[in-house]
């Protein structure tokens, strides 16, 4: 293993970066050397098709001590409770949902044991839609590797760091910051502060990017140098080892003699990405009315209509609210989008009780949802000075398919049976005629 120092990052978002761990491992002035340097093999790793335009291709050139070929038979692993889009079974309701935050069980189980989806969307095999999925895991992956050739993973921790250790090199990401996780690209997950819990959007669309900024203008939202991709870092190591594979919704298992994680030097557009979300430069209105929640858009993954995305990461962060004669919380709302919450700190504006750090709830297509009574009644007479939102950081998924629950997160003990009943206090107001 090399001695190379952890967290150097190459700052810009798909750009293409350049990067060795040891000096002259990097060919020059060519992909594909007759004899790349240190006897390293040469291995293209596309994470788009090779004609996807140029400002979207993604792709790298790997310089590994071995290629990735070097792998034993694989056998289907035991099923866990990830699920793949579509789902079998009849699960679909218009229902709100909410959960309480999933606990992280006292048996061991790593980053791949402890995912459980809690609903789906589209369809893996096509290439449209998303999983939306919970981690809760007690144990790092110590001599397991794993890659997902079902869709690009985008991790939101909510409770303990998480180490990563990819072929591009090493990331760490705490609570407050995301890190985004390319279709097929072996990665392990440790655990340094113990018990971790987090959401994963498990994408199947086209690749997250940032959205376009329109009449916004050059700056504001997430910008394009906060973030940060790993220098280059490798593992050179042999004994007995597992690469676990999500492939078409099934998980298999291939033994390795040696760390996958063996890549000396590459070059590419298609690198894992960390990102802090205390950096997303908020706008809002600076007069009157409560603008839409795609002010709040980090990430966005298009679809085939210009505007309706098959996936947004939206976020509501701490921030001034200043308003006039206006209707602070998030208003009532009905919406052809698909909206699954989580709450990763703090409080989110609209609940004052029932929605906790860890919790998450998925208002689907059309679903009406809105403050509760004490905060609509709170809000409706609150003195409109300027206000600072702090404490706080919550999260959507939001996608323009309906997102189908699983008959897990259905039947799970955490999903709150009253979640429809904390509307029941709004009264009428209208004068009788």
């Amino acid at each position: 293993m090399t001695a190379s120092t952890d967290y150097t990052y190459l700052s810009g978002f798909h750009h293409e970066h350049a990067s060795e761990a040891k000096a002259g491992a990097l060919p020059l002035g060519q992909f594909s050397p007759q004899r790349p340097p240190y006897g390293l093999y040469a291995e293209k790793f596309s994470a788009t098709a090779f004609t996807a335009p140029r400002d979207a291709n993604r792709r790298n050139w790997f310089y590994r001590i071995r290629p990735s070929v070097t792998h034993g038979r694989y056998t289907r692993l035991a099923p866990t409770l990830w699920r793949t889009s579509p789902l079998a079974g009849d699960s679909l309701t218009p229902e709100q949902l909410r959960w309480d935050p999933w606990p992280v069980p006292d048996a061991a189980q790593d980053f791949i044991d402890g995912m459980v989806t809690i609903a789906a969307s589209g369809n893996a095999a096509l290439q449209t839609g998303i999983g939306v999925q919970v981690y809760v895991a007690n144990q790092s992956m110590a001599r397991r590797y794993f890659y997902n050739a079902d869709g690009e993973m985008l991790l939101v921790p909510q409770q303990g760091r998480l180490r990563l250790f990819t072929e591009c090199g090493r990331l760490q990401v705490s609570p407050g910051e995301i890190a985004l996780i390319p279709r097929g690209m072996k990665f392990r997950v440790e655990l340094p502060d113990g018990p971790s819990r987090g959401y994963v959007c498990e994408n199947y669309g086209a690749m997250f990017r940032l959205p376009e900024r329109g009449l916004i203008g050059s700056d504001g939202l997430a910008n394009t140098r906060d973030f940060l991709a790993p220098t280059a870092w490798y593992e050179d190591r042999e004994g007995d080892y597992e690469l676990v594979t999500k492939f078409g919704g099934q998980l298999f298992g291939a033994p390795l003699d040696h760390s996958p994680l063996d890549v000396v030097a590459w070059v590419g557009t298609a690198a894992p990405l960390k990102y802090d979300l205390a950096r997303f430069n908020t706008l809002g209105t600076v007069s009157f009315d409560h603008p839409d929640p795609s002010i709040f858009t980090v990430l966005t993954s298009p679809s085939e209509l210009p505007g309706i995305a098959n996936a947004d990461f939206v976020i509501f962060p701490p921030r001034w609210l200043v308003a006039d004669d206006t209707f602070r919380p998030p208003w009532f709302h009905r919406n052809v989008m698909s909206e699954f919450m989580g709450l990763i700190a703090g409080r989110y504006e609209a609940r004052e009780k029932g929605f906790a750090p860890g919790g998450s709830s998925l208002h689907n297509c059309m679903a009406p949802h809105g403050p509760e009574p004490a905060v609509h009644a709170k809000a409706s007479h609150a003195e409109l000075v300027p206000t600072k939102l702090a404490e706080t950081m919550a999260f959507m998924f939001e996608s323009k398919f309906i997102l189908q629950p699983t008959a897990q997160a259905l039947n799970s003990p955490h999903l709150q049976q009253d979640y429809l009943a904390s509307w029941a206090g709004l009264q009428r107001h209208f004068p009788n005629s």
